[in-house]
């Protein structure tokens, strides 16, 4: 007996399991026969060429788009077959950047970041600025809470975006292509807060990206994704698939531009 209380998972159940998945479109898959496990506290890529499918997976993993088949555990919990109500609070375990950055630009940067404390907490408007004062400073940017989006570089403008989706202290945190439209410097600044992050919060993330200087240099644990199949073709450390995997797809993905 536990008197009601939950369950908590093993400690080694992976933070977020995919079973058999397969998602699309009218019922056509994008991608399918998913298996892979996240570890809690690691940093995942979703890897693969463009087109392969790896936002239309981040969208299963986030709830946004039911799949056509399988499962997506979190914490043991299956996403899809939970009433609406215990599935949304699942989802609220998630943050997610998105590519662009999302950002009004009508709003200032503390604005922005406090948009989800203002729509899912009773916090008053003193707290909620103090809140989003503290995840700008997280991400390198205190002092910058009244500035707009126009103002800073679009590098700052991601930081914003990591800092919007850290809000609400989620449990796993999605970055879309973070590094895209970066120059090597600002995207390598990425890598280094998303690294900073992980290790000063404990946070699950998960990365869709395909450059290589980014996998390299965050990634713990990655799946490949495949195009031409729609499914997967490897899984494990980036580095080990580069030196090691026998799929020559992977070898070749990860290899690009090495001499």
């Amino acid at each position: 007996m536990n008197g009601g209380l939950p369950v908590r998972p093993a400690a080694d159940t992976p933070h977020v399991c995919v079973q058999a998945l397969a998602i699309g479109y009218d019922d056509t898959p994008v991608q399918q026969d998913l298996n892979f496990g996240i570890r809690r506290g690691d940093i995942f890529v979703i890897m693969g060429g463009s087109g392969c499918g790896k936002s239309t997976v981040m969208r299963c993993l986030t709830g946004l788009l039911p799949p056509l088949h399988g499962r997506v555990l979190v914490d043991g919990a299956s996403l899809w077959e939970q009433p609406e109500d215990a599935r949304t609070r699942l989802m609220r375990g998630n943050g997610v950047m998105y590519q662009s950055g999302a950002l009004w630009s009508s709003m200032t940067l503390a604005e922005n970041v406090a948009l989800p404390l203002e729509q899912y907490t009773t916090l008053e408007h003193e707290q909620i600025r103090a809140i989003a004062e503290y995840k700008l400073a997280l991400v390198g940017l205190a002092g910058f809470g009244d500035h707009y989006p126009s103002a800073i570089s679009g590098g700052m403008r991601k930081r914003v975006g990591v800092a919007r989706a850290m809000a609400l202290d989620p449990d796993i945190l999605y970055f879309d292509e973070p590094s895209a439209g970066l120059d090597p410097l600002s995207g390598r600044h990425l890598d280094e807060l998303i690294l900073k992050l992980r290790d000063s919060l404990g946070t699950t993330m998960v990365v869709i990206t395909h450059d290589l200087d980014s996998i390299f240099t965050i990634a713990d644990d990655a799946v490949f994704l495949d195009a031409e199949s729609r499914s997967m073709l490897a899984t494990g450390n980036p580095r080990e698939l580069r030196d090691h995997s026998d799929v020559a797809r992977v070898r070749e993905f990860l290899n690009r531009g090495a001499p």
